[in-house]
C-alpha cells in the first residue's frame, strides 16, 4: 500500500494562507513530532472513545426507518431558482409539494 502524500509544513510565516502573524507567533512553539511521537501515538478513537462514538452517530445517512430515493429529475430552471431562493430545504419543500399533489 502506497504512502499518502503529506503537505510538509511551513518553516516560517508567510502570509496569505488563512492566518496572522500573530496566530502563527501564537502556535510557534508547538515543536515538530520526532519518530517517537509517531510511534507512541494511539488513534483518536482509542484516545476519545465517547467523543468518537458521537460524531460516528451524527454523520452518515439518516436511520432507515423512512428511506428515501435518489432519482434523477429534470425541472425547469426557474422552478428550482425559485425553491432555492427559499433558502435550505428547498428540496424538502419540493418533496411535501410533490406529497401533497399524490394524495399521501
Amino acid at each position: 500500500m502506497a504512502k499518502p502524500k503529506v503537505a510538509k509544513p511551513d518553516k516560517g510565516f508567510q502570509s496569505g494562507k488563512g492566518f496572522t502573524k500573530e496566530d502563527w507567533d501564537a502556535v510557534s512553539d508547538n515543536p515538530e513530532w520526532t519518530e517517537g511521537d509517531f510511534r507512541d501515538a494511539r488513534p483518536f478513537a482509542e484516545v476519545f472513545p465517547d467523543l468518537a462514538e458521537s460524531i460516528r452517530r451524527s454523520r452518515g445517512r439518516p436511520a432507515l426507518d423512512n428511506p428515501k430515493k435518489q432519482v434523477t429529475l429534470r425541472l425547469d430552471g426557474d422552478v428550482v431558482a425559485r425553491f432555492r431562493e427559499g433558502g435550505p430545504g428547498w428540496q424538502s419543500r419540493i418533496n411535501d409539494i410533490l406529497r401533497k399533489a399524490a394524495g399521501l
